[in-house]
């Protein structure tokens, strides 16, 4: 059997390569990708800003079993697992041995990419979800996926959905604390979601109208827009007002923007958290001043969270079957491509000209 996969091949370039699909191997699962999103990440390593070169792109995902290996007969939450069954697989291994890990530290596992950054040559080749398929590796978390969560809802669940539930989930959010999101994406909007359920006052802070009302819907409290509160100020002064002077319990950067660490520092209240998950270069160019003593003064607490544990998506999966039809998840893929049209939807990803894109790999062209 003959697959495809979209991998990169210089910066800003994707070419669709046809490798034969590999046998599953004892302990691996190979599966069909039903839908994959273009992840912000995705967009980064297309323009060179990621170690990543000449790899398959694509990790958030979902896909149906093909092929199951030798002694694979359940998920990584003791279910049963049988061909034709919906599954969304961890997009890092575990290794078990590196120093993060002996330590409990899974989501930061030294050779966690190790096999999603490796070049489309090299065996199995299915490493990315831009990909007719996709193989599970031996020791790579995945779980079935529930009956009445969608595919587009699903397909983002490994990733953006699970990072946010495992975000706030280890935070110490209380009912009626106040938690302001810096920025209101698809990170800032599952987070939303997700505070509310844990009976949170959301105050969402962003510059775009058609964002902030979406979250809104999304259990937003209150909305902030930078236009019309243009300085840092001004928006410590309506979150002040909007908490009757109480202020920020908790402030969560996801906006992407280094300046945004600095207010984050400015708007949590004494004695509040800071959860920091926007930014993840670490390049000279995204330095930024900040006021080092607000921290001490104002005793913050101050957690940096990448990926989330592995089991953190058999928990979303759960969100998702319990809340997937109070919150428009569903709503949040705008535009969906075929495989060979990878180039382009990256390219309409970058520019905005799309909101959320979304490849169809194994979608059937229209003649």
């Amino acid at each position: 059997m003959k697959g495809k996969v979209a991998a990169m091949t210089g910066t800003r370039e994707v070419e669709i390569k046809e490798y034969d699909v590999p046998k599953t191997d004892t302990g691996c699962v190979t599966m069909e990708v039903i839908k994959s999103n273009i992840c912000g990440s995705d967009i980064h390593m297309w323009e060179g800003k990621h170690p990543f070169k000449n790899h398959v792109l694509g990790h958030e995902m979902v896909g149906r079993v093909l092929e199951l290996g030798e002694g694979v007969t359940t998920d990584y939450a003791g279910e049963e697992v049988k061909v034709g069954d919906r599954v969304v697989p961890v997009y890092y291994l575990t290794c078990q041995k590196c120093e993060a890990c002996l330590n409990g530290h899974f989501n930061i596992c030294t050779h966690g990419s190790d096999f999603q950054g490796q070049h489309a040559e090299k065996y199995p080749h299915f490493t990315g979800g831009f990909a007719t398929h996709y193989v599970i590796q031996a020791n790579q978390y995945f779980y079935k996926v529930p009956e009445n969560v969608p595919d587009n809802v699903a397909s983002g669940a490994n990733c953006g959905i699970s990072q946010m539930v495992y975000a706030i989930d280890t935070s110490g959010l209380k009912i009626n604390d106040t938690i302001v999101i810096q920025g209101a994406g698809g990170l800032g909007l599952f987070s939303s979601a997700i505070s509310k359920t844990m009976g949170a006052n959301v105050i969402i802070i962003d510059s775009i109208d058609s964002r902030l009302e979406e979250a809104k819907e999304f259990g937003a409290d209150h909305v902030i827009n930078m236009k019309e509160f243009d300085t840092v100020e001004r928006r410590i002064n309506e979150i002040s007002r909007v908490t009757n002077g109480k202020g920020a319990d908790f402030v969560l950067d996801v906006a992407g923007v280094p300046a945004a660490f600095d207010e984050a520092v400015r708007i949590a209240k004494m004695g509040g958290i800071i959860l920091e998950l926007g930014n993840v270069g670490i390049d000279e160019s995204q330095n930024v001043s900040i006021l080092p003593g607000l921290i001490t003064r104002k005793c913050l607490t101050v957690k940096g969270i990448l990926r989330y544990q592995p089991w953190y998506l058999h928990k979303t999966l759960q969100f998702l079957e319990k809340y997937n039809e109070q919150y428009p998840f569903n709503s949040l893929t705008d535009r969906s491509y075929s495989l060979k049209e990878s180039q382009l939807a990256i390219e309409k990803a970058a520019t905005k000209e799309v909101t959320r894109a979304i490849i169809e790999p194994n979608k059937v062209e229209k003649l």
